[in-house]
């Protein structure tokens, strides 16, 4: 069995690994032309027009919508915005842009010298930001037995190109940099950063050095790579099979691969192209783009809340744990939900113990409804007020837990508030009297005498049966802490003689 890159890397070689990230935007219309960026679902080339069909003659229009989102972008991963940029034509006969030539961006783009900042193991990383241009996406080759079907509806889309650094020193590190990346498009709301669509892609370049060499290996690109997991493994695979070659004295060929999921590895594609193979050169139907502080700052101003501010704020107003934060943070529909829940209980008194429980009833409850009914966070059919009004109840003790869980389910299924199918259940409050509880403890106790001798010659699990034959007798009425805490007050009196 081959040793994992990521140990070899660790002792003999060191790895050098840098992202060109590709995420189309969420524009109604496509980059260059009125046509409807809305094609998921839609009959191949229907979705087309003389523009975005490469035909002779016509002439692009600059989406405006599609360059603010660059620069929100671009200001998100502190990158300085040039007063001047343009677009450029760059050149290659593959078939999925009919008119053999994309239009991009090279030597001016629209933004230059940002970072973004990751975490891993315990240290923080800083991953420098080449640049974010702008450009259009290709259309889609499907490819079939001996031939391959061309469907253009794809071709104009309003595309991103995130360049980074060659600062990332690990497959875990390039996972952690394309999740943060993906977090932070998603809160920007510029694209939905679905990988599974095709709507986010990376392509990696990958190299390997002896460690302790300042001089960067020959680097290999690796390509079609839609998922984490498979950016992960495809840079496991190729590093460790660079080290391999140099291990055995060969010489890494500089080239594009692409990665075989189905196989778990990386094969090679084609000889890699150079910038100057591409024969750049400005468009000639596109004038040039002079941006003015005054609408980069008016950019600036609308950045939202992003991940990282958000995880400090759970934290520090709310006393959150890392980790709840963390999966707050992730998922912005969850995020957003908790948000919501917590301007509702603006009346709460103690605000961080509202946020705990809203956080453990959000994240292992309704998450698990949402698990089970096979629904995404951002289509909750259980409405942030319905939350708020179920913690309510818990608070003044009108239900337990349990009758809680139950609520829930139902509440979640039928969108009434959990207060109604209270009443409308006749569910009784729960029994809170102490002395009413423990003259039920007494009478279990004295029921169950073998099982009181068990607890207390030291078999303590022993007591979870009489819990259970307690809630049985109040038919769940009791509050299960309570109960604990009084019978194990009991069993551990001296007995009497």
């Amino acid at each position: 069995m081959a040793v994992p890159a990521h140990t070899e890397v660790a002792t003999e070689f060191e790895i050098v690994i840098g992202l060109e990230v590709h995420a189309q935007l969420t524009t109604r219309s496509k980059m260059f032309c009125s046509c409807s960026t809305d094609y998921a679902n839609a009959a191949p080339n229907t979705h087309v027009c003389p523009v975005c069909m490469g035909m002779p003659g016509v002439l692009p229009v600059i989406n405006r919508q599609a360059v603010a989102y660059t620069i929100l972008t671009a200001l998100a991963l502190n990158c300085s915005i040039p007063e001047y940029s343009k677009f450029d034509r760059k050149n290659y006969p593959y078939p999925d842009l009919m008119k053999g030539y994309q239009i991009s961006q090279y030597d001016l783009p629209l933004s230059r010298n940002g970072y973004l900042l990751i975490e891993h193991d315990g240290q923080v990383r800083r991953i420098g930001i080449t640049r974010v241009h702008l450009e259009e996406d290709t259309a889609k080759l499907l490819h079939r037995d001996g031939y391959s079907l061309v469907d253009v509806n794809r071709a104009g889309t309003p595309l991103i190109e995130i360049v980074s650094e060659p600062d990332m020193r690990s497959p875990e590190e390039a996972r952690l940099y394309m999740q943060k990346l993906r977090e932070i498009l998603v809160y920007l709301g510029v694209s939905s950063g679905r990988m599974e669509e095709g709507s986010l892609r990376c392509d990696a370049n990958i190299s390997v050095r002896p460690r302790g060499q300042q001089t960067l290996g020959v680097k290999t690109e690796i390509k079609n790579m839609n998922s984490f997991k498979a950016l992960q493994q495809a840079l496991e695979y190729e590093a460790h099979r660079q080290i391999e070659v140099l291990r055995a004295g060969g010489t890494i060929q500089q080239e594009t691969r692409g990665w075989d999921e189905s196989r778990g590895v990386t094969v090679p594609q084609r000889s890699k192209e150079y910038a100057h193979d591409y024969r750049y050169f400005p468009e000639p139907d596109l004038p040039p783009l002079v941006i003015s502080r005054a609408w980069v700052e008016e950019l600036r101003a609308r950045l939202p809340e992003l991940p990282d501010a958000r995880r400090l704020r759970y934290q520090r107003d709310y006393g959150l744990s890392a980790q709840d934060a963390d999966i707050l943070t992730e998922e912005k529909a969850l995020g957003d939900y908790f948000d919501q829940v917590m301007a509702l209980s603006s009346q709460v008194q103690d605000r961080q113990a509202r946020a705990r429980a809203a956080s453990n009833w959000l994240l292992s409850e309704v998450v698990r409804l949402l698990h089970a009914h096979d629904i995404a966070p951002a289509a909750c059919p259980l409405k942030p007020e319905a939350l708020v009004n179920l913690l309510d109840l818990l608070d003044r003790q009108r239900i337990t837990g349990k009758q809680a869980k139950e609520v829930l389910d139902e509440a979640f299924v039928s969108g009434e508030l959990p207060e109604t199918i209270v009443v409308r259940k006749g569910i009784q409050p729960p029994i809170t009297d102490p002395q009413a509880l423990e003259r039920i403890i007494v009478e279990v106790i004295e029921a169950n005498p073998k099982i009181v001798a068990d607890y207390r010659s030291g078999k303590t699990n022993a007591a979870q049966y009489l819990v259970g034959q307690i809630m049985k007798r109040t038919r769940g009425q009791a509050k299960a802490d309570l109960v604990q805490q009084l019978l194990r007050a009991k069993l551990d009196e001296a007995p009497t003689a």
